[in-house]
């Protein structure tokens, strides 16, 4: 069995998504690790899995979907490939919440200022 190439590698800054995902359960934390293998592992990831939001500077949600439940993990590249880990939150309406991408956008910045 060879290593398998992966295209990119998933860090969490600070505990911001360590908050968000010990709420969840077992099965919702399979389905989350799943999709970040998948993000990982895929040189193009369908954007079922992983979305760009508009109107942001390089903000993007890892979307997962458990069942009727929609959770969204939004991240940012350094360098290109890191995929740095900021919120998480589980979505109740067609809207993402304004505030919870405020909140990665200054996740965002605090990293970037103490690079």
């Amino acid at each position: 069995m060879g290593k398998v190439q992966k295209y990119r590698k998933i860090v969490f800054y600070k505990n911001y998504f360590q908050d968000f995902f010990i709420k969840q359960n077992k099965k919702v934390k399979a389905k989350i690790v799943w999709t970040f293998d998948l993000v990982e592992d895929l040189e193009r990831v369908p954007e079922t899995y992983l979305k760009h939001l508009e109107n942001t500077e390089g903000l993007y949600e890892i979307r997962v979907q458990f069942g009727s439940d929609i959770f969204r993990i939004f991240c940012f590249f350094d360098q290109g490939q890191l995929v740095v880990l900021a919120n998480g939150f589980q979505k109740k309406s067609q809207k993402t919440p304004q505030k919870e991408i405020e909140m990665a956008v200054k996740i965002k910045a605090e990293y970037e200022n103490e690079k």
